[in-house]
C-alpha cells in the first residue's frame, strides 16, 4: 500500500506542474458542453419557442388558402410572411434568406369546390337520388400544386416534417369539402349537422411521471451526460503522453530498478487520474446546475440520483483509465500517443451515440456502436437520468466497463512484461 501512495504522490505531483495542461483538460470540457447545448437547446424546446421565418405566395386567396394559413399560424411553428411573386420568395429562399417558401396556386379553392362537387354529383346519382347527366357532361377539373422552396441547406428532417404536415392539413380540408358538398346535397338545412369532421382518431403522448409530474426530456438531460463521458475519456491523451514522456526521459527505467512492479507504477497512475474524471464530472453537473438556469438553459435536475450518478463516472473513469494505460504502454514516442489517442477518442464518441443518435446510424455502425466502452457509459448516464434506474438496471453497463478497465490494464502489464523481458 505504501508503493502505491508513493506511486501516485509522484504522479499527483508530475500533474500539478502542468498547469497549462491541467487548465486545458478542465476548461475545455466546459465549454464545450456549453456550446454545444445552448446550440442543441432549440432542437429539445417546444415549437412556440422558436419560430422559423418562411414565405407564402397566396395566389388563391380563397378560403382554402386562408384554411391553409390559418393552420400555419396556429401551428406556432412558423413566421408567416407574405409576398407578391413566386420570383421574389424563390430568390430569397435560394439564397438561404429563408428556409422555406409556400407558393398556394391560382384557383386552389374554385377548383377543390368544383372537384368535390362532381365527384358527389356522381355518387348520388349512382344511388339514383339525381339525373346524371349534368355530372357526366362536367369537364373534371385538373389537379393543383402547392409549391415548396426550400433552402439548399435545410436538413432533410426538416423538409420531411413540412410535407407530412402540409399534407395532413390539405388532406383535412379536402375532407372537410367533402361533408360540406354532401351535407347540401342531402339536407337544405345549412344548420344542420349530419357530418362529424372532427378526427375520431386521435395521438396522445403518455410520459413517464414523478410526483404526478410529467417528466419532459431537455437538452441539458441528454447533452450533460454525453460530453461528460466525452471529457473522461478525452484524459487517455495526457495519461498516455505521460507514460511515453516517462519512457523517453528515462524516469521509468530509474522507477524499474526499484522493487515496485509495473501493477503498482500503473495503480498510482490509476487512482490519480480517477479523482481527475471525479473532479470533471462534478465540474460538469455543476454546470448544469447553476450555469444553465443563469443563461437561460433548463436546470439539471439531479435530485436522488448524485449516488448513481458517481457510481457510473467511476467506472467510466475507470475504462477511460485502463485505454490510456494500454495506450502509452504501447505507444513509443508522443507524436504516437497524442494524435492517436485524440482520433481514437472522437471515434469511439460518434460510435457511442455521443455524435449522433445510435437509433438512427445503419444497422452495421449500431451494431459495432455495442463494442464502444462510450456507448456502455452513455447508456448507464440515461438509464439514471432519462429512465429513473436502479442500480440494478445499470449494473450490466458498468460491469462492462470495469471488464474493459480490467482487460486494457492486464494487457498493458503482459506487453509490457514481455518487451521489457526481451
Amino acid at each position: 500500500m505504501h508503493k502505491l501512495m508513493a506511486s501516485a504522490h509522484k504522479e499527483f505531483l508530475l500533474l500539478i506542474r502542468d498547469i497549462g495542461g491541467i487548465a486545458i483538460l478542465f476548461v475545455m470540457p466546459l465549454v464545450l458542453i456549453v456550446t454545444i447545448t445552448l446550440i442543441q437547446d432549440s432542437t429539445f424546446k417546444t415549437v412556440s419557442d422558436a419560430k422559423i421565418p418562411i414565405l407564402i405566395v397566396n395566389n388563391d386567396r380563397g378560403n382554402v388558402s386562408e384554411t391553409i394559413l390559418k393552420g400555419l399560424e396556429e401551428s406556432n411553428s412558423f413566421e408567416i410572411n407574405i409576398k407578391d411573386t413566386e420570383k421574389i420568395a424563390k430568390d430569397l429562399v435560394f439564397k438561404g434568406k429563408y428556409q422555406l417558401a409556400i407558393v398556394i396556386p391560382e384557383d386552389l379553392s374554385l377548383g377543390l369546390e368544383q372537384k368535390v362537387a362532381q365527384n358527389v354529383d356522381r355518387i348520388i346519382a349512382k344511388f339514383g337520388l339525381e339525373e346524371e347527366t349534368n355530372s357526366s357532361e362536367k369537364s373534371i377539373s385538373q389537379s393543383k400544386e402547392v409549391k415548396l422552396y426550400f433552402d439548399p441547406a435545410t436538413q432533410l428532417a426538416f423538409k420531411s416534417s413540412v410535407k407530412n404536415g402540409i399534407d395532413k392539413m390539405v388532406s383535412k380540408i379536402e375532407t372537410q369539402s367533402i361533408y360540406k358538398a354532401f351535407q347540401e346535397q342531402i339536407t337544405d338545412d345549412p344548420t344542420e349537422t349530419i357530418f362529424e369532421t372532427e378526427n375520431y382518431i386521435t395521438f396522445k403522448e403518455i410520459l413517464p411521471k414523478e410526483n404526478n409530474k410529467e417528466l419532459i426530456p431537455n437538452s441539458v438531460q441528454h447533452n450533460v451526460p454525453a460530453w461528460t463521458l466525452f471529457a473522461i475519456f478525452f484524459i487517455i491523451v495526457p495519461l498516455s503522453i505521460n507514460i511515453v514522456k516517462e519512457k523517453s526521459q528515462g524516469t521509468f527505467v530509474r522507477l524499474r530498478t526499484n522493487p515496485v512492479s509495473y501493477a503498482t507504477i500503473l495503480g498510482g497512475k490509476t487512482l490519480v487520474y480517477l479523482v481527475v474524471c471525479l473532479i470533471q464530472f462534478v465540474l460538469m453537473l455543476s454546470i448544469g446546475v447553476y450555469l444553465f438556469p443563469a443563461i437561460g438553459l433548463p436546470t439539471l435536475d439531479i435530485s436522488g440520483r448524485l449516488p448513481l450518478l458517481f457510481v457510473v463516472a467511476i467506472f467510466a473513469g475507470l475504462a477511460a483509465i485502463g485505454l490510456g494505460l494500454l495506450l502509452g504502454t504501447i505507444a513509443k514516442t508522443q507524436e504516437q500517443s497524442a494524435p492517436f489517442g485524440a482520433t481514437f477518442v472522437v471515434i469511439l464518441a460518434a460510435l457511442g451515440g455521443v455524435w449522433v443518435p445510435v437509433f438512427i446510424m445503419p444497422k452495421f455502425m449500431q451494431t459495432l456502436s455495442n463494442i464502444s466502452p462510450m456507448n456502455w457509459g452513455l447508456n448507464a448516464f440515461y438509464d439514471v437520468f432519462l429512465r429513473h434506474g436502479t442500480l440494478l438496471d445499470i449494473l450490466p453497463e458498468i460491469s462492462l466497463l470495469f471488464l474493459f478497465f480490467i482487460a486494457t490494464t492486464l494487457i498493458a502489464i503482459v506487453y509490457n512484461e514481455k518487451k521489457n523481458a526481451v
